[in-house]
């Protein structure tokens, strides 16, 4: 099976596993950061499932049945980019392989290799902002969930920020060839925001998870 041909999430953990630790291009640190951010967002149902349904924590479970369903809906999102990300930069080889021998040829390759580059950057940023949603969550869980499992909604909360900070960097890497700049200002704009949320956000879960053990 190639590598394009490979879907992660039909496969055993360990194929994964292995190919993030293998030579090859992918899966590398975007995949990575959403597979982290797919596990926080699993974290944050598993507090919730572990409250709803019990008495003592009734009047909360009506929030956390819509906490549940975001999570779940974040996890099967970062499941996909987990997936998209293995190929986002396929279209940057291609153009860096197209011919360049004549104007006409260099014009076609280098506007392939933009837009080729924004497809790449675009990907991690929204892997960014869905792990910055599950640090969302996660508030909510611990503030809500059953005090047993208010670690498991703190590393939910650990895991969603440092997948936002892993995908910020991909894009990052990325901005740095982009020759559009009002684009490339528009995502470190729109970066900085989400990362300076996710990092308030988990900053603010450990501070609840403390507290309660």
């Amino acid at each position: 099976m190639s590598d394009e041909a490979t879907i992660y999430r039909d496969e055993p953990l360990r194929v994964y596993l292995d190919d993030a630790a293998s030579g090859k291009p992918a899966p590398g640190g975007g995949s990575v950061s959403a597979c982290a951010g797919a596990l926080g967002a699993g974290l944050v149902a598993m507090v919730c499932n572990l409250t709803i349904g019990k008495e003592k924590f009734a009047a909360v479970g009506p929030a956390l049945k819509d906490v549940v369903a975001r999570s779940e809906a974040c996890r099967a999102e970062l499941e996909r980019l987990l997936q998209d990300d293995t190929t986002a930069y396929n279209g940057v080889i291609e153009g860096y392989r197209m011919p360049k021998d004549s104007a006409e040829q260099q014009a076609a390759r280098g506007a392939h290799i933009q837009a080729a580059l924004k497809v790449a950057a675009n990907v991690p940023l929204e892997i960014a902002r869905v792990a910055r949603d599950v640090c969302r969550l996660a508030k909510t869980a611990a503030e809500l969930g059953n005090p047993a499992a208010v670690t498991d909604g703190a590393i939910g909360a650990i895991l969603g920020e440092s997948a936002a900070q892993g995908a910020a960097l991909n894009v990052l890497i990325n901005l740095g060839s982009i020759k559009d700049e009002a684009y490339v200002a528009a995502c470190r704009t729109e970066l900085a925001v989400l990362l300076d949320e996710a990092v308030r956000l988990r900053a603010e879960v450990m501070a609840i998870t403390l507290e309660k053990l």
